[in-house]
């Protein structure tokens, strides 16, 4: 069974540069052996990722997750099963929302600013679809 989820935190300690880059390495390196694939968006100090794969695997990285000490204030945004993929190409993308244009952030948010502990799961979706469609989204591997 696929399953997708989504979430956010906040960047707890360290660089984020540092932080990041860690996340892609490790995601790049343990995703395709176990079948995930997705997003990750940040700002300076929020992520928002989406995981997809299977049901087992996805809960197992999300409870890492959870106790990652690079994460606080994680939130479970949405949870559901899929019947396919929306990711599929991509071992884990990655878009720096802190260089997107206001607007689009506006159009889905109270303020022109990324804060997904504000948002519903479902605005961060769209949110996320409106950067696909627009090439915001980079790091396809």
């Amino acid at each position: 069974m696929l399953v997708r989820l989504l979430y956010t935190s906040r960047c707890k300690e360290g660089p984020l540069c540092d932080t990041l880059h860690d996340i892609m390495q490790r995601s790049r390196e343990h995703n395709p052996k176990h079948g995930i694939t997705g997003i990750l968006c940040h700002s300076e100090q929020i992520f928002m990722q989406v995981l997809e794969g299977g049901r087992d695997e996805i809960n197992r990285l999300y409870t890492q997750i959870i106790h990652d000490p690079r994460h606080t204030d994680v939130v479970l945004l949405a949870y559901e099963e899929i019947y396919e993929r929306r990711y599929a190409g991509w071992t884990m993308g990655q878009a720096n929302l802190g260089k997107i244009n206001p607007s689009i952030l506006l159009k889905y948010s109270p303020l022109p600013e990324l804060n997904p502990h504000q948002m519903s799961g479902k605005m961060c979706l769209a949110l996320i679809e409106e950067l696909i469609a627009t090439a915001a989204i980079v790091g396809r591997a």
